[in-house]
């Protein structure tokens, strides 16, 4: 690999995916360097029109389609299927995220597109999988977080379950199928045969929760809300100092000693009340007594440099632009500046792993719809002039779909 080159170079996928999840995904793999073709319906992805807006583009799909092109397809006319698979025939990988048996009917599921494509990995994304008695199910993250035990497990002791403030269901069953993608690449390469892979956020979101799962299987009981504080460590979690609120993460007895030498308390390094970690989270009322009555005479500023200078991990609370604008957040290029006429200025979220030796990840604006739609059908389907015209004139692309010109 050279610094010309990216990991996914050479990777064909055709996403059918909409709104988060499969995007998602697709994105991720996108960055790095792999051809996204977005099969969209003449009405668009969802998410077009979801979310904050700006210049009559959403925030979210821009996100979310970085890097991709956009090709227009009626999945219900006659021709689709033939066409998809024609597609299919030249892709390494499909991704979908349509209610199981739904891309059956459409004549696009997995074993129609393997019978053209043997080495096609199919990715499907939904809900609660291809199979069992839930599959059927339409699923949005809040379900998922509802059913999952996420929310139960979310929120401050005696109160309410609550959402977790990001849609991390989606998010979540969005990286485990880049994974999986990938997994399935690989085996793909060594045997030459594709497969169908099927990615449930039902079961991505109990995979994610580590904590709470392992309690369950060593105790029988499920994971209790416990706010902002560690459901099994202490002093582990989010104490108030004099203009704000600072995280606090303690996990041995070195930065426990080290702790209590710096909130002016030594004795507790040998007290029995804290000799282990259970018993620390047993005794944590007291703990958090001492630790906010010696951080409530000082600002987050300082109490964070103080907790740095002596080796125990802390840190402030920042909201999400401050994370993104911080010398961290910059030094790491979190956000992709994009040249998108459409949208001065624009930046977007890139994948987040550096590769060494491997060229910058992929920055290119979201599509617009359709806007390679006679680019796409030239070049993979040799599909000239003429043919355009007909398959147009006959439903193919949707009764309003006009070809856009790049940008």
């Amino acid at each position: 690999m050279t610094a010309t080159t990216r990991p996914l170079d050479g990777v064909r996928i055709l996403d059918f995916s909409r709104v988060l999840a499969g995007p998602l995904s697709t994105a991720l793999l996108a960055d790095l360097g792999a051809e996204v073709i977005k099969v969209e319906p003449p009405t668009g992805d969802d998410y077009r029109h979801i979310g904050p807006m700006r210049e009559g583009m959403s925030s979210l799909f821009t996100a979310l389609n970085r890097n991709k092109k956009s090709l227009v397809l009626d999945l219900k006319h006659p021709d689709a299927a033939q066409t998809i698979a024609a597609l299919a025939a030249t892709a390494d990988v499909v991704v979908e995220n349509f209610r199981p048996g739904v891309a059956e009917r459409l004549g696009v599921g997995p074993e129609a597109l393997r019978r053209v494509n043997p080495g096609l990995v199919y990715v499907s994304v939904s809900g609660f999988g291809q199979t069992g008695p839930l599959a059927h199910l339409p699923a949005y993250d809040i379900i998922v977080q509802a059913m999952s035990g996420l929310m139960e497990s979310t929120g401050e002791p005696g109160g309410a379950p609550t959402m977790v403030g990001e849609a991390v269901s989606d998010v979540i069953a969005g990286l485990f199928a880049s994974w999986a993608t990938l997994a399935a690449l690989l085996q793909q390469r060594r045997t030459g045969e594709g497969q169908h892979v099927d990615v449930a956020m039902f079961d991505a979101t109990l995979a994610f929760l580590v904590t709470g799962v392992g309690r369950y299987l060593f105790t029988g009981q499920s994971p209790r809300r416990s706010g902002n504080r560690h459901a099994f460590s202490a002093p582990f979690g989010v104490y108030r100092a004099q203009d704000g609120h600072f995280a606090l993460a303690v996990l041995n007895h070195k930065l426990f000693a080290a702790l209590a030498q710096l909130i002016g308390q030594p004795g507790f390094a040998t007290d029995a009340r804290f000799a282990s970690d259970e018993l620390r989270h047993a005794n944590e009322p007291v703990l958090a007594a001492a630790i906010e009555a010696w951080a409530g005479q000082r600002p987050v500023a300082e109490v964070v440099a103080a907790l740095e200078a002596a080796g125990v991990p802390g840190g402030p609370l920042w909201t999400t632009a401050q994370a993104l604008e911080s010398e961290q957040g910059r030094a790491r290029g979190l956000l992709c500046a994009v040249h998108d006429p459409r949208l001065p200025g624009l930046r977007v979220p890139t994948q987040p792993v550096k590769f060494g030796g491997a060229a910058p990840n992929l920055a290119e604006p979201a599509p617009a719809l359709g806007e390679h739609t006679d680019e796409l059908m030239a070049a993979l389907l040799h599909c000239g002039g003429e043919r355009l015209a007909a398959l147009r004139e006959a439903g193919l692309f949707g009764p309003a779909h006009a070809s856009v010109p790049s940008h």
